[in-house]
């Protein structure tokens, strides 16, 4: 599912497309790697939430009516559903069928998040930690060649745990910037930097806008000072800077005017854009600083 960006909701998503682009993201990316660092994703977002107040769950998030605890029940939804396609595919067929169906008649925040929102904030904690314990469990039966069935064709076996690996981390940032804290910048924002840059044909496609025949090379430093680097040496355009505000910015959570990433035209014309999730196309956040 997408991760519904600051800007705006994603609807029911088009994953065709996007699916084979996090496919290829994920290439060379271990199974066990990414399932280790989804796991410690998880368990980070659960340090910013474990201890919080019940006023505090109920904090609007940079999400257009969603509070802290929507930006949990969004997780606990779709890692639920994430755990019944690996370990059920015939239980998740006929959940992604109600879906489109409830979704349809009542909304998909009501079809996903109306009974979650009816619990309990120490509730509704258990229930994410169980979902995402579930998801991690099923995880581990699968192999590097394995498909899992989602919401359009199938993913491979590690892009579908890096794909729950970016929705938590995006997720994570809409709760971390509610509650006013810090989110801690990890290497395991590689997974999602390679995707971002993986997805610039995606982010104009799904826009139905025409891709720019020129490429687009991108130079990251890594929280830990390493440089992260994807695309031709010899493209017109590079866009450059911190991994985790071009993080921020591919998964919609922040314009790139409120970050110090540096780019021409060309890279900048991608980056308003930019959109490493599937769905509707969706815009991000206006500028803060504008």
């Amino acid at each position: 599912m997408a991760a519904k960006p600051s800007g705006g909701h994603s609807d029911i998503p088009a994953h065709c497309a996007v699916n084979d682009v996090v496919q290829h993201a994920a290439n060379g990316t271990t199974l066990d790697g990414v399932r280790r660092d989804l796991a410690d994703e998880q368990q980070a977002l659960d340090d910013t939430v474990a201890n919080i107040t019940d006023e505090q769950f109920q904090l609007p998030t940079p999400s257009p009516g969603w509070s802290v605890a929507d930006q949990v029940g969004h997780l606990t939804y779709f890692d639920g559903a994430s755990a019944s396609a690996i370990s059920d595919p015939e239980r998740f067929a006929n959940q992604a069928r109600q879906l489109y169906e409830g979704a349809a008649a009542r909304g998909i925040d009501e079809y996903t998040l109306g009974a979650f929102r009816s619990l309990s904030s120490s509730e509704q904690l258990a229930s994410w930690r169980h979902n995402r314990t579930i998801l991690l469990e099923a995880s581990r039966s699968l192999h590097a060649g394995d498909r899992v069935a989602w919401f359009g064709p199938s993913m491979g076996a590690v892009s579908f745990v890096t794909a729950r690996l970016m929705e938590t981390w995006a997720h994570g940032v809409d709760v971390a910037d509610a509650l006013g804290v810090s989110q801690s910048s990890t290497d395991r924002l590689q997974h999602i930097a390679r995707l971002g840059f993986m997805t610039r044909k995606w982010s104009y496609a799904v826009r139905g806008e025409d891709v720019p025949d020129s490429e687009v090379r991108v130079e990251l430093t890594s929280p830990t000072g390493e440089q992260w680097t994807w695309g031709d040496e010899g493209a017109i355009d590079t866009v450059r800077g911190s991994a985790h505000e071009f993080c921020l910015v591919v998964t919609q959570r922040r314009h790139i005017d409120d970050t110090s990433l540096e780019t021409g035209d060309l890279g900048r014309h991608w980056l308003l854009r930019a959109q490493a999730f599937a769905g509707a196309a969706s815009n991000g956040p206006q500028a803060r600083s504008s």
